[in-house]
């Protein structure tokens, strides 16, 4: 568990389109075996430390012929973003993904000093 010991909590949330890949036969509609699609979140404020990302899909579009094998996770967090990974491997055909994440973490006092 995270414990945040600062009034100043903030949260910052957000819904993004990673790929449409069925429009134009891209990689994750027509590719197999290990495929993997990365896109950086710029977060709205800096917070103090870095903060707990959430990450789950709002939207998927998957063929129903091919099993549905989907990762989606947050990896290199830092105190202004993250990245959104989502992976898929095997013959599994992927139309289009929307991703949301929520990043919860302490934001910078007024009473903090840089020293």
């Amino acid at each position: 568990m995270r414990r945040i010991e600062n009034n100043a909590v903030g949260v910052d949330q957000g819904d993004l389109v990673l790929f449409s890949d069925f429009e134009d036969d891209g990689e994750m509609w027509t590719g197999n075996g290990p495929r993997l699609i990365r896109q950086r979140v710029t977060f709205g404020e800096i917070f103090a430390d870095n903060p707990v990302v959430h990450v789950t899909l709002s939207m998927w579009d998957i063929a129903h012929s091919t099993n549905g094998r989907v990762d989606v996770t947050s990896e290199n967090i830092t105190r202004d973003g993250c990245d959104i990974v989502f992976r898929t491997w095997g013959d599994t055909q992927v139309a289009r993904v929307r991703v949301a994440w929520l990043a919860i973490g302490t934001l910078r006092s007024e009473d903090s000093w840089d020293i």
